[in-house]
């Protein structure tokens, strides 16, 4: 019996390697996670972490000794298990700590056709049973397959987005010594794009910087890459390779509600009509634009299983959170990092301006960006920003995710507490930055006095 409080998250199980994520674990989520899903077969892949084979080979045995065969597909980014996942219809099991420091490992996992396996729906019945003790199985053992995918994955992504007839490009990637370097060379190879790589070296110690593009001192060496080399734009990946973030010609960063915004009009001009899914703290310029182009936006929790959720509920056709996480309905609803960048090269290429020309008609109001706050009783802040607002003339209060409050100059902010620590998340919106940081400062006062 074992007690999995502390590794498992919201949406996967995550840890320090060694007492608390090891091979044993490992060995008995895989046992637990197939009595979840049954068989015939479990995929198993892994990033580039020197945890990463051990671990995945333990649950390897959990899986095989509970009479269920593994298909192993070896060194792969999230977005590349998900694809084998949907394209064999399997469950499948990715172990990354994608953006985390190398002292970290995890497992991301999900049902046959990529479908999510989150706190509740999955993970909790892992950990009970975990906890009770895994039933032994009698009868024999399954096998492990190996098989190579990655050509396979790279085919099917170049398949739904056409760079065949774009201009010639010269893009910097930075793949921080993540799974990006394994898989970029084989998705942009025969694409009109010329790579210039940076850190495409797999390395699990992640010696230049943390592949974790979310936060600005990770985004330097490739601003200043892109600019030295004059390209097009540059693109950063998280060490997963599920999550993809883009600069452009002079280095500035492009916000990932702009590209939600730009992603959802080129898949609505193939289906006109359809959903587009947006979390509650993509900038309001999404679904303002998904409506004018003909779309049907819908607003959800943050979070990949809330997305998932709703576009299997709407048919959506597409999806996008402001973390720079991008669902694709053709790509069984899974988010691919991959896959957004093959849109913003395909829109960029296929039109002569920059990309900073070229993302103004989606960057429409000033944002903060998200800014932390650690906090004693996250709770009582919470009510205490409640109460500063509650009366505010014309301010509009809902709670589906944490706080979000619109007042009557459009202006927003959208306040939710960390599931792990004791910090509240505050993204802040503007008609223009003055009114911005005039409605941050303000929620912060309150937060930290």
């Amino acid at each position: 019996m074992r007690d999995l409080s502390g590794i498992v998250k919201a949406y996967d199980i995550r840890g320090l390697v060694g007492d608390d994520l090891n091979t044993d674990v490992a060995r008995e989520v895989g046992a637990a996670f197939t009595r979840l899903v049954g068989g015939p077969a479990v995929v198993v892949g892994h990033d580039m972490r020197d945890s990463s084979p051990e671990l995945a080979a333990a649950f390897s045995e959990g899986v095989t000794g509970q009479g269920i065969d593994v298909i192993h597909i070896g060194l792969a980014g999230t977005d590349m298990l998900y694809f084998a996942s949907g394209q064999l219809d399997l469950p499948g099991a990715m172990f990354t700590a994608s953006h985390n420091p190398a002292q970290y490992n995890g497992i991301k996992l999900c049902r046959a056709g990529a479908a999510p396996v989150g706190q509740d729906s999955g993970l909790s019945e892992i950990k009970e049973l975990v906890g009770h003790g895994v039933p032994e199985f009698l009868g024999a053992q399954g096998t492990v397959t190996e098989r190579d995918m990655l050509g396979e994955y790279a085919h099917y992504l170049r398949g739904l987005v056409d760079l065949g007839a774009i201009r010639p490009l010269k893009i910097v990637v930075d793949a921080g010594n993540g799974m990006a370097g394994h898989t970029v060379p084989s998705v942009f190879d025969g694409l009109p794009v010329e790579v210039v790589p940076m850190y495409f070296e797999l390395d699990g110690t992640f010696p230049n910087h943390e592949a974790n593009p979310l936060e600005p001192a990770n985004l330097v060496d490739l601003q200043a890459k892109v600019r030295e080399v004059g390209a097009d734009a540059g693109l950063a990946f998280d060490g997963d390779a599920d999550r993809c973030f883009v600069v452009d010609a002079a280095g500035e960063p492009v916000s990932p509600s702009a590209i939600t915004a730009l992603v959802a009009t080129r898949e609505l001009a193939k289906e006109p009509g359809a959903a587009v899914i947006h979390n509650l703290i993509t900038s309001k310029a999404v679904p303002e634009i998904v409506t004018e182009q003909g779309g049907k936006p819908v607003r959800t929790r943050v979070g990949h299983s809330f997305i998932k959720q709703t576009m299997a509920e709407t048919g959506a056709i597409f999806g996008g959170e402001h973390s720079a996480h991008y669902y694709f309905r053709d790509f069984w609803r899974a988010d691919s990092g991959m896959l957004a960048a093959l849109h913003v090269l395909a829109a960029l290429g296929g039109q002569s301006g920059s990309l900073a020309d070229l993302m103004t008609s989606y960057t429409r109001y000033a944002a903060s960006g998200e800014v932390n706050s650690t906090v004693d009783d996250p709770a009582a802040r919470m009510r205490a920003v409640i109460e500063t607002f509650r009366n505010r003339n014309g301010a509009r209060i809902d709670e589906l995710d944490g706080l979000t409050v619109e007042l009557s100059d459009g202006s927003w902010f959208n306040l939710r507490p960390s599931n792990t620590e004791p910090v509240l998340r505050l993204n802040v919106e503007g008609v223009d930055s003055t009114s911005m940081v005039a409605l941050r400062d303000e929620v912060l006062a309150v937060l930290r006095k």
